[in-house]
């Protein structure tokens, strides 16, 4: 996106105001009188205010909470996005602002962290948010114990104090430029303190939006908060879960919802025909997986997972499941568009010899596994594994495709079974993806990796100011990951949803799915 596109974006959203688009137009060199024809002709399209917005998601069960530590998925993201606001959010840009926050200044080799907050900024029950209400909602995660999903990133934190009623002090074990990202998690909403921790039951927050009915693994309701501190356009909002996709494109097509997220590809084409609809593509750091857990036989044995990842063809994969929506991933989680990134040696293309060349190694002439996956993981999980069973049989590998429950999947099959499929959203640095997913002591270490070498070079890099040896270290940490982890990347996805064409909307981030999990939020009515 071109800069003028980006202001032409803002000027459509409400983001900035019409002076203000003509005088960014005119310092790129735009003609006053085009700059003023471009903000006429935008602001007729400018959103308005009104209207009750009904979305469909293939996500949400019946054990979701109203708990920011335990959101496992895409559902309970959008829902706390939309309720609850954090410190920072990562725009349509990939780039860092402030949300709850309206400064950040790090000092000392960013090992310490000065957030300032909003001034006037109210919970929906009319309580100031306050920096005591930070420090007990970033408690709420930390600590012995906590299974926090976001435990991990936060862990590098070694005190928070309010320094006032509008500052939060975060003291780091080490340095971190990239700190203010981790700030912006969805399981990082701030919440209203209460008996020396936060009352996360209620769900109130500061959000633009108010909770009215929470109903696990049916819906959510919600109205807008007038006390918002930014323009909200939706006056409510109603998200269903829908894990069937055929049923959720059809609750498109007949008018029951304006939005649904991961479209049936396979029928694409259709959706694309109706002059009602409107296909939305985004291309971010997400990428399906089939993650092994490495302390479980036989997945503990390295060459049994060279093997595995040998005996698929990702090409075949992405070409008939994903129809091209998506890049050929090498094992790697890092996005190639993260800064970084590398193309991590060798490259696993299809080659059944090689993968019985490791079985050989592992002491093994045939293998026999299980591979739970259901469509909860993602659509099309099914399919890919019944495709990598065909795969996988020239190399003397039986793979037993387990089709699970959609309700449930990610409590009793995700990080329990042996061998599933998954999904990440990815993250926007090396950092947060790492400690995520892959560091040893990480909540949601999927593949129960534990990689001295590698946790060493996360700490160690996480300070390194050096941007040649901080490449070198995530460089040799991505190359670990390849050889030796036990995730298998099947290819990074980009989002596909479809949504009336009743529906607008300005730039849309790629961070997350749904516009960085905020559409309600963004979005309006034409």
């Amino acid at each position: 996106m071109s800069e003028l596109e980006y202001w032409k974006s803002r000027l459509a959203a409400g983001k900035v105001s019409r002076r203000e688009f003509i005088g960014r137009a005119a310092a790129l060199g735009v003609t006053t009188a085009l700059a003023t024809t471009l903000a006429s002709k935008i602001a007729g399209a400018a959103p308005k205010k009104g209207g009750s917005l009904k979305m469909a998601l293939g996500h949400g069960a019946t054990t979701d909470s109203l708990d920011p530590a335990t959101y496992p998925d895409q559902f309970t993201g959008t829902l706390g996005g939309a309720i609850g606001s954090a410190l920072t959010l990562i725009n349509a840009k990939g780039e860092i602002e402030g949300d709850l926050a309206e400064t950040m200044e790090p000092s000392k080799g960013a090992t310490v962290w000065a957030f300032k907050l909003r001034k006037g900024v109210t919970f929906h029950n009319g309580k100031d948010v306050t920096a005591d209400d930070v420090v007990a909602s970033f408690r709420h995660h930390m600590g012995e114990g906590s299974k926090s999903a976001v435990k991990s990133i936060l862990d590098p934190i070694t005190d928070i104090k309010a320094d006032g009623k509008d500052t939060v002090i975060f003291t780091l074990a080490a340095g971190s430029a990239d700190f203010p990202f981790l700030t912006s998690d969805y399981h990082l909403p701030i919440m209203p303190v209460k008996d020396n921790d936060v009352d996360w039951q209620s769900g109130i927050r500061s959000g633009a939006f108010i909770l009215e009915k929470f109903d696990p693994g049916v819906s959510v309701k919600m109205k807008r908060n007038p006390n918002f501190y930014r323009e909200v356009w939706i006056d409510d909002c109603e998200i269903r879960t829908i894990a069937d996709v055929t049923a959720r494109t059809n609750a498109l097509t007949t008018g029951e919802v304006h939005f649904i997220d991961r479209c049936d590809l396979k029928t694409l084409g259709l959706l694309q025909r109706n002059k009602d609809i409107k296909i939305l593509e985004v291309t971010g750091y997400a990428h399906y997986v089939l993650p092994m857990l490495t302390d479980v036989p036989p997945f503990d044995n390295v060459h049994v997972r060279t093997a595995l990842k040998y005996a698929l063809d990702r090409e075949d994969i992405l070409k008939k499941v994903f129809l091209g929506h998506g890049t050929v991933a090498n094992d790697n989680p890092i996005s190639p568009v993260i800064q970084y990134a590398i193309e991590p040696q060798p490259k696993y293309t299809y080659d059944p010899d090689k993968a019985k060349f490791h079985l050989k190694a592992a002491g093994l002439d045939s293998l026999k596994v299980d591979l739970s996956a259901a469509d909860a993981a993602f659509a099309g999980a099914v399919d890919v594994a019944v495709l990598y069973k065909e795969h996988a049989a020239k190399a003397g590998i039986d793979i037993n495709v387990v089709r699970e429950p959609n309700d449930g999947y990610w409590d009793n099959v995700w990080m329990k079974k042996g061998w599933s499929a998954s999904y990440w959203n990815g993250r926007p640095t090396c950092d947060w993806m790492f400690t995520t997913a892959y560091a040893a002591d990480a909540a949601w270490n999927d593949t129960h990796w534990k990689n001295p070498r590698f946790n060493e070079l996360l700490v160690a890099a996480r300070s390194e100011t050096d941007t040649k040896k901080r490449a070198s270290m995530y460089a040799e940490m991505q190359q670990l990951l390849h050889d030796d982890g036990g995730l298998i990347v099947l290819c990074f996805n980009n989002f596909v949803s479809a949504h009336s064409n009743k529906l607008d909307h300005g730039p849309v981030a790629s961070n997350w799915d749904e516009d960085g999990m905020k559409l309600p939020e963004r979005w309006w009515f034409a």
